[in-house]
């Protein structure tokens, strides 16, 4: 009788476990679908569309390009990471404008920015969103000629470029 009772409580359990799968699926795509800020259920992940601006341009530079602007002159670079990652090591001349703090030094760092031909922001790993976040901002505050370094750190350092 004990065993009987155990074994249809694991057959309930067997076929409750994909119900209620398919019922929390159901329920997340609904949800998903009613909201206005809903999230893609297929898109586009690549690299050059996660780093697009707002019109859905690239806002991607690569190497070979930035370490032109570099030895040119022609560019300002702003590293997006906090102060301390910064000051561990940095492209040299770059400036930091620390994303999660951008409110609070941006007014300061104006002046520096203006006049620049092109910025190039970066942060570190290809994952890293803050310099495509700082680029943004940038471009929400009126420069136009903004673009993102992906994996910018990292990168110029296997490349053996200028750092600090």
């Amino acid at each position: 009788m004990v065993k009987d009772h155990h074994v249809l409580q694991i057959r309930k359990a067997i076929w409750q476990i994909p119900a209620l799968i398919v019922l929390a699926t159901i329920a997340a795509i609904g949800t998903n679908a009613w909201r206005s800020d809903s999230i893609p259920l297929v898109g586009d992940w690549s690299v050059e569309e996660r780093f697009s601006d707002t019109a859905g341009g690239s806002m991607i530079i690569s190497l070979e390009q930035a370490a032109e602007k570099f030895k040119k002159g022609s560019a300002l670079f702003l590293d997006a990471r906090p102060q301390d990652q910064y000051f561990e090591g940095h492209i040299h001349g770059a400036l930091n404008l620390p994303w999660q703090e951008v409110d609070q030094y941006f007014m300061e760092m104006a002046d520096r920015i203006d006049g620049s031909d092109m910025i190039i922001t970066y942060c570190d790993g290809e994952s890293c969103d803050l310099s495509h976040e700082l680029a943004l901002f940038l471009k929400e505050m009126g420069y136009e000629n903004v673009r993102v370094l992906v994996n910018g750190w990292t990168v110029w350092q296997h490349a053996g470029l200028p750092s600090e």
